[in-house]
């Protein structure tokens, strides 16, 4: 009797909790939903913080470029951590994952496939590349030629690759993180604007502090990375992922917020400091990874810090600026810095 009345008291105020939650607009599930999300983005960064040392920001933009299935640049001088950082990521995931190292006389066969002859049953069959799988790490990505550039094109805008008329699409998840030295220039090749456009964040990665180095050197004074490497555990698999993509579509953004988008990237176009604005691919992306920062925070509406933070990665590859402001020493940043102070922010 006991049980039965918990059980009908346990059901009153699960009604009442959906009409409270019919009434105000609130849906309680999507808020679990941010929650397993936010669960989920904090062991993994747990997992690479047992090798990387600091570098907080790098790992937000990495993991909210892989739930919002777009691809990442990651530009910075040697010995800083570009690689280790994607291998120990891809270690947290439960998929493929294949390194590819961009040379000069990297042909495009090498990385999407070809057809071979079968000598035995007198056809063709296709052998697939090493892009085909699901976390790619392409290494030292400007030191391809063009034409191995553009083989890279169909594969990171509609996941899929076209060979002699037949069309193989690429499995979910798709994630491709590229490296690049931006000093020595020497045997490298400038990407094309439409490759750099297909990527979703450019991340600059800087020196570590003073601090950070300590804490560097007293870590792996008596380890190797390839030892704590190993102690690394997966946190998603691709049903996971797939479930924080759509908790992440789900997030609210207010009209206001996609004026205020919209309205910072009509200014790119516009502005005397640039030679090249950004496209509407840009604006979507804002929105897109402001919606997966605003869930790896664990809120369910974006707000005007969370476009304002993925401003700077989503733009500062997409916009050119006018040879006058570059022998001035400005860099994109500084344009994208004074473009935002110009918007009025939303109240």
């Amino acid at each position: 009797m006991e049980e039965q009345e918990n059980q009908q008291t346990g059901s009153n105020q699960y009604n009442d909790q959906t009409n409270l939650s019919q009434d105000l607009g609130i849906d309680f599930q999507i808020d679990s939903d941010i929650s397993f999300v936010q669960q989920k983005v904090n062991e993994a960064k747990s997992e690479l913080q047992k090798v990387i040392v600091g570098q907080g920001d790098l790992m937000d933009l990495l993991l909210t470029g892989l739930l919002c299935q777009g691809h990442v640049l990651l530009e910075g001088v040697p010995g800083i951590a570009k690689t280790l950082t994607v291998k120990l990521l891809a270690k947290t995931l439960t998929a493929g994952f294949k390194r590819i190292q961009f040379t000069p006389d990297l042909m495009p066969s090498d990385v999407i496939g070809t057809n071979v002859f079968n000598m035995k049953t007198s056809d063709f069959y296709f052998r697939k590349g090493p892009i085909f799988s699901n976390i790619i790490l392409i290494d030292e990505i400007n030191r391809a030629p063009a034409k191995t550039q553009a083989a890279l094109f169909e594969v990171m805008e509609e996941r899929q690759i076209t060979v002699d008329g037949e069309t193989y699409p690429l499995e979910f998840p798709l994630f491709i993180v590229a490296t690049q030295n931006p000093i020595e220039q020497e045997g490298t090749y400038k990407l094309p604007e439409a490759q750099l456009d297909r990527f979703l964040f450019r991340i600059k990665i800087n020196y570590p502090s003073l601090k950070e180095e300590v804490d560097i050197l007293h870590r792996f004074k008596n380890n190797h990375n390839d030892e704590i490497s190993t102690s690394l555990n997966s946190v998603f698999d691709t049903g996971i992922l797939a479930r924080c993509i759509q908790t992440i579509n789900k997030v609210q953004i207010k009209d206001e917020l996609i004026t205020y988008i919209a309205t910072i990237i009509d200014l790119t176009r516009s502005s005397g400091d640039l030679f090249l604005g950004a496209s509407p691919r840009a604006s979507l992306a804002i929105m897109r990874t402001a919606k997966a920062l605003a869930a790896i925070n664990g809120r369910n509406y974006v707000i005007p810090d969370d476009i304002q933070i993925v401003t700077y990665p989503v733009l500062n590859h997409r916009i050119i600026l006018t040879p006058e402001k570059e022998m001035e020493g400005l860099e994109p940043e500084d344009i994208i810095r004074d473009i935002i102070k110009k918007v009025e922010v939303p109240r």
